[in-house]
Formats: structure tokens, C-alpha cells, sequence
């Protein structure tokens, strides 16, 4: 047994609760209250620092994370033009190697720069010899240079695949942008597929990230960009890789999936439910929207039919998974919503049907959620907004801008809901800082001071709620969320004083130790494991 005295717990139990001390036995907290009642000569002194629970990240995407770790990082702010594109992926370390030696780049959002939205024009003047691909920050969206368009057949005469499309020059010939993930896959399965080796490297390579964010829980959206992502994860963890993880696979209109055993559900890292994609984003205005976007007559993209929503809902039910259903538009969102509140829920205790990003909310719809028999838990994002306040601004009409990601009414309305990063497919660099989220959501201010909503702003407790235990009523994990007896030793101990801060200095504040089970997995020099 090993006891922590002397900090300030916030526990995770609720907005205002708190001890000093704790102590930890064989992975587990089995006892948590005031410094005073403890009675170990032998406590390990905090010396006043804040110590929160483990934090959750409930909608991720570890996967993709390591499949970027090869790319050029193209975040805002650190690129802010077509000229920063180009002299960045000029800088990628393969250029110049062989005709097959993809040059790639992630995180692109074109919303501010003076030249527009980069083409395969762009891309030539990096290379015409190999392939460059770019992601933008949404991945939802994508834009290569002529060499990937030609090996992949695509011509001013290739008809635009099913919820998704090809961009275009005014004379019709393809400018080398992908919206939506059909029209992205035709390129992409060009690529030369890593083996699972380098994947296991790759995930583990990934423990500091996660242990310098103070994450010791994530969902990962969208695994199935691994192949095989249940065996490389599981192979990451014998490896080292400490948090917890719960895949979610792509719905697969065509294959479906395959039904999981018990050993498939269970275990640190575990095949989590099933993802479900049914329209796009507002960044790119493909989110499928009851209004049309501002100054035209679209509305958006929805990208999966309801008979394979409800397919791949019926598929989580067989399965005794959860059902993660993109939802961005409020269409999208209704169409959820109207289609399942009235069925039965088939896991106890967690919501079976998730509805993911939840941007436009109305207050109907909420009362719609409450009077439904079906569980659902709501996960949604304030570091988009804040991130991409110029996309929302163009983007939404007032009235749409007054329901933008009504955190508050979820805290209120919503037992399991959260806040999460939906990280690296977010418009900025260390995107899954839980910090940014949370004072975004306090503050309700953009980067550049905008008001994003301050009717929905929240207290600091409520928001750290939605990054412990209330995003552990989200997801299947078990053990975590929280510093009570009972409960998993997952705890982050901070650098200063999260309580005390002003406001506007919150995404200032680092982690000094993040902690899994008892055992110190970040900073991992001389780690300490607790008793």
C-alpha cells in the first residue's frame, strides 16, 4: 500500500468535491479523504499540487494518430497559407526518394488563407514524380497532387461516388480535392499498406503523448484505419502502451462486420462498438443540415443510407456494443434521434447509441431524447469552435450559432455526456490538450477572443466532470472517472493549481505525473510504482 498526502483532489464525483489524500493498493484507490485521517508516516508529500482523476478522451483516434506519424504537421497556426503548405511538404523527409515514396501532410484548413483552398496545382509544385497527399484537420477532406489523380483514374468524366465528391475545376477537369470519406478511400488505397510491426512501434511510440496529456482512457473512433487494430493494439500494450483503449470499427455497408466473442469485449483494450458515419462536417459544409448553409441552397451530405444505420445499430445490439453514430447536422442528428428514442436500449448501465459531435442541438430535440426509452449518451466538442471560429462563422446562420454545441444543456439534460478532441482530426496543434477543451468551454471564446456562445458556458468542475466521470458514463470502461475506493489508480498530478488560475491562463497549466493502475507511466525516468 502506498498513501499521497498533502494535494488538493479534485475527485471527479462531482463539480466541488475534494480531498487531500489517498491511498493506493495493488492498482486500485482504496481509500480517499482528509490529510488528518491519515496515518502513515510513510505518504508520499504532493506538497499542496492539484491532482485530478485520470482524464478520458472518449472520442480519439490513436490509430490514425499512428498512421500520421510519418506526415508533415500542417495545423493551425502553425501554417496559414498555400505558401506554408507548399514550403512545409517541401520539407518532408522523402522528397526526392523514389516514385513510390508517398510525400504526406495532415492537418491543412484553408478557412484563412489569403490564396484559398490549395489544389493538386499547389501539390504539383512539391513534387510530379511522387505522390502527395494532404489531409485536412477535419479528415473529412483530402487534396493530392496530378500523379495520385492519374493512378487513380479519376478524369473529369469519373462520376462522383455515393455521398461523397470529387472537386473541380470551373471547366470540370479534377482539382485533386476528396470530400468525404468514398471519394478519399480512391486514392488512399493506393498507399502501400505498413506492416503490423511498424504499427505496434508506432502505437507505443505513442505512451508520452498521452502520458504528457494526462489521458489514461480513450475510445478510438475510427480503428479500423489499422488493419487488424484489435491484435496491434493488444501486441502495443505487452509492449508498454499503458492506457486503456476501446476500438470502435467502421461500419462496412458492403462486408458488415464480423460478430465479437467475449475475449473480442473485454481487457484494457477491447473492440468498443461499432462507428457509424452519417454525414460529414461543417468546416467543409458537407454536415447534413435541416437549413441550407448561408447564402446557398445546400444542405450538406448525408454519407450512409438508414437502412445501414440501422444495420450497424442492429449489429452493436447483437453484439452487446455500443452503436457511435457521426452525427454533425442537426438533420443528421433528427434522423437519429426519430429513428431509435423509441427502442429498447440493450446495455444496462452505458448508453447503447452514442451520438458523436452533436453540433446543432435544439431543445426539442433534447426533450425528444429524454422522452425516448433509448439510452443515448451525447459526446461533443468546444475545441472545434474554438479552433475553427471562422469555418462556423461563414457557416451558420445566427439562430444555428445560438445551438452550436450547447455543452450546458447537455451537462444539464444528459447523464453521460462529455467533452472530448476527436484529435488529430481537429484545426489545431495539441488538439487533445483536455486543457484547451476545458477552457473553452468555461470561457466560450475562440482563439481570437470571438464569443462562442457564453449562454452555454460552464464552471471549471463541471467541465473537468465531463473529462472524468461523466465521460466514464459514456463509455464501456470500467474503473475510471474518478478517486473513490474502489475505483482504478488512475490519477495526473499538475504543475500549479488549476483551481487558482485565472480563466483565460487554463490551457497553460501542464501535467507533472500521470499515473495508471498505481504505477507512474509519464515521466517514465526513475518511475515509482505505488503499493
Amino acid at each position: 500500500m502506498t498513501s499521497f498526502t498533502r494535494a488538493r483532489v479534485f475527485t471527479g464525483t462531482g463539480e466541488a468535491e475534494f480531498a487531500e489524500a489517498f491511498t493506493v493498493s495493488e492498482g486500485r484507490f482504496t481509500w480517499v479523504g482528509s490529510a488528518a485521517d491519515l496515518a502513515d508516516p510513510d505518504a508520499v508529500d504532493l506538497g499542496g499540487a492539484t491532482v485530478l482523476p485520470g482524464l478520458l478522451d472518449v472520442h480519439q483516434h490513436p490509430a490514425m494518430l499512428a498512421e500520421l506519424v510519418d506526415s508533415t504537421v500542417l495545423l493551425p497556426p502553425l501554417v496559414s497559407s498555400v505558401a506554408d503548405l507548399v514550403g512545409a511538404l517541401r520539407r518532408h523527409p522523402d522528397l526526392g526518394a523514389g516514385p513510390d515514396d508517398w510525400i504526406e501532410g495532415f492537418g491543412y484548413s484553408e478557412s484563412a488563407y489569403p490564396e484559398g483552398t490549395p489544389t493538386c496545382r499547389d501539390l504539383d509544385r512539391v513534387s510530379t514524380t511522387q505522390p502527395v497527399f494532404c489531409l485536412r484537420a477535419d479528415v473529412h477532406t483530402a487534396v493530392c497532387n496530378s500523379v495520385l489523380l492519374a493512378r487513380a483514374g479519376i478524369t473529369r468524366d469519373t462520376p462522383d461516388p455515393e455521398g461523397a465528391r470529387f472537386g473541380r475545376f470551373p471547366d470540370g477537369t479534377p482539382n485533386g480535392v476528396l470530400e468525404e470519406f468514398a471519394a478519399l478511400d480512391v486514392v488512399r488505397r493506393l498507399k502501400p499498406a505498413a506492416d503490423e510491426d511498424a504499427w505496434v512501434r508506432r502505437i507505443v511510440a505513442l505512451n508520452d503523448h498521452y502520458g504528457r496529456l494526462g489521458i489514461t482512457t480513450v475510445d478510438d473512433m475510427l480503428a479500423t484505419v489499422m488493419p487488424d487494430s484489435l491484435t496491434a493494439f493488444r501486441r502495443a500494450a505487452d509492449a508498454g502502451f499503458a492506457p486503456r483503449v476501446g476500438l470502435f470499427w467502421q461500419w462496412d455497408p458492403v462486408q458488415g462486420l464480423r460478430d465479437l466473442t467475449d475475449a473480442d469485449r473485454t481487457g484494457s483494450v477491447r473492440v468498443a462498438g461499432v462507428k457509424l458515419v452519417t454525414d460529414g462536417a461543417y468546416s467543409n459544409r458537407t454536415a447534413w443540415t435541416l437549413d441550407p448553409y448561408p447564402g446557398s441552397d445546400d444542405h450538406g451530405l448525408p454519407t450512409l443510407p438508414i437502412g445501414e444505420i440501422v444495420r450497424g445499430v442492429e449489429w452493436a445490439r447483437r453484439n452487446g456494443v455500443q452503436a457511435a453514430v457521426h452525427a454533425m447536422g442537426d438533420r443528421a442528428i433528427s434522423q437519429v434521434i426519430d429513428h431509435f428514442a423509441d427502442s429498447d436500449p440493450w446495455l444496462e448501465d452505458k448508453p447503447s447509441i452514442r451520438i458523436e459531435h452533436c453540433t446543432l442541438v435544439s431543445q426539442d430535440m433534447l426533450d425528444r431524447i429524454a422522452a425516448g426509452r433509448m439510452e443515448f449518451g451525447l459526446i461533443s466538442h468546444t475545441i472545434f469552435v474554438f479552433a475553427e471560429y471562422d469555418d462556423y462563422a461563414a457557416n451558420l446562420s445566427p439562430q444555428q450559432f445560438e445551438i452550436a454545441y450547447p455543452i450546458r444543456s447537455f451537462y444539464e439534460q444528459v447523464p453521460a455526456t462529455a467533452l472530448a478532441s476527436d484529435a488529430p482530426a481537429t484545426a489545431w496543434a495539441d488538439a487533445d490538450n483536455p486543457f484547451y477543451s476545458i477552457k473553452a468551454a468555461v470561457l466560450r471564446r475562440a482563439h481570437n477572443g470571438a464569443d462562442i456562445g457564453q449562454h452555454q458556458a460552464v464552471t471549471l468542475g463541471q467541465a473537468l466532470e465531463l473529462y472524468t466521470h461523466r465521460a466514464a458514463a459514456c463509455t464501456t470502461a470500467t474503473g475510471v472517472g474518478s478517486i473513490a475506493s474502489g475505483m482504478d489508480a488512475d490519477f495526473v498530478v499538475l504543475d500549479r493549481d488549476l483551481f487558482a488560475v485565472p480563466a483565460d491562463e487554463i490551457d497553460q497549466v501542464r501535467v507533472r505525473e500521470t499515473w495508471i493502475r498505481g504505477r507512474r507511466v509519464w515521466p517514465t525516468a526513475g518511475r515509482p510504482e505505488a503499493g
